[in-house]
């Protein structure tokens, strides 16, 4: 039976934020006190601090992107899941600016509770909270899905976008309406072919046939609306491409970002072979690939998939995209 290295039940995510704080003493601090990561240096421009988080387990999301041109805090929670509202409310107080603090937050019911909750508690206080909701996943895309689609990988392009606008003054109005826009103009879709390793019981998560894939898995290990027959890699980049076009509906010409991601036990070789297979799917659609990152950057422990994130890009989020950042995940 695979476990974790750890040093006992509930020990690990705080011993894990101990050490990345020391590891990146330079970028941010820990406030062990009421558990969350706040940034050392943001543009002393902005008038909105910029807060996310979100259950651990999909490293380096969040903490990874505390820091100059992105995050003030990150508020992170358990192992899947969310964080509680006093965390959130005391990381928005440290992080509102002049003009207050967004939160970003990923579509999950425990999410949107105590985000909300933290929310009315900074209004009662006087501190200006607005909310961007990220709602990327394609698979999650279903009138039969009262709580609407996940929030999964555009998360991290949403946050660069939004951290570089706050960074030029935007106020929480401006801010909110754009994170708003950029949801919507982003989908995800994920695969897997193993789940990851439930901490509780050291199995995995849900059997999977060694012949089929999870077509549309969650990041948290929520089982594909259907499970597909393993093939080469071509058709399943083309499937997963071609849906995601069709729910953004690009135009020739269009510009987008892609986030080839890994979800945690997925090796780099396969990723970019991934990211060859989107380009060249682009390519003859006369889609600009304008930009891409490639790698582990929200994960799900160690599942054994990836997913595809499309953004259209437009030239202020280009200009925004390619703005300075210097996080612990994220640097240019």
């Amino acid at each position: 039976m695979a476990s974790y290295f750890e040093n006992g039940e509930g020990s690990l995510v705080p011993d894990a934020l101990r050490g990345f704080a020391r590891a990146h003493a330079s970028l941010l601090t820990l406030d062990s006190g009421h558990g969350f990561l706040l940034a050392r240096d943001t543009a002393p421009a902005r008038r909105v601090g910029l807060l996310s988080g979100g259950g651990s387990g999909h490293e380096p999301l969040h903490a990874g992107y505390v820091g100059r041109g992105m995050l003030d805090v990150a508020c992170p929670g358990l192992v899947f899941a969310s964080p509680h509202n006093r965390q959130v409310y005391e990381g928005s107080l440290a992080a509102a600016r002049s003009q207050g603090v967004l939160h970003i937050v990923k579509n999950y019911t425990g999410d949107r509770i105590n985000f909300g909750i933290a929310a009315e508690r900074l209004a009662h206080h006087g501190v200006p909270c607005a909310r961007v909701l990220v709602d990327d996943d394609l698979a999650t895309d279903s009138g039969d899905i009262a709580a609407g689609r996940r929030g999964t990988g555009g998360t991290v392009l949403i946050e660069k976008t939004l951290g570089a606008a706050a960074d030029t003054g935007l106020g929480l109005q401006e801010l909110q309406e754009l994170g708003t826009r950029l949801a919507a103009s982003c989908r995800t879709l994920a695969v897997a072919s193993a789940a990851h390793t439930a901490p509780t019981t050291g199995r995995p998560a849900f059997p999977l046939d060694p012949e089929e894939l999870e077509y549309g898995v969650g990041i948290h290990g929520e089982r594909a609306p259907r499970t597909i027959p393993r093939g080469p890699l071509g058709p399943l980049v083309e499937r997963m491409v071609l849906a995601l076009l069709e729910a953004l509906g690009p135009a020739r010409g269009a510009s987008v970002i892609a986030l080839v991601n890994g979800l945690g036990a997925v090796t780099p070789l396969e990723l970019y072979a991934v990211h060859a297979e989107l380009g060249d799917l682009l390519d003859a659609r006369g889609i600009e690939l304008a930009r891409s990152l490639v790698g582990e950057y929200i994960t799900s422990l160690d599942m054994r998939g990836f997913s595809i994130t499309l953004l259209t890009a437009d030239t202020q989020v280009l200009r925004l995209f390619d703005a300075p950042v210097r996080t612990a995940a994220l640097h240019w």
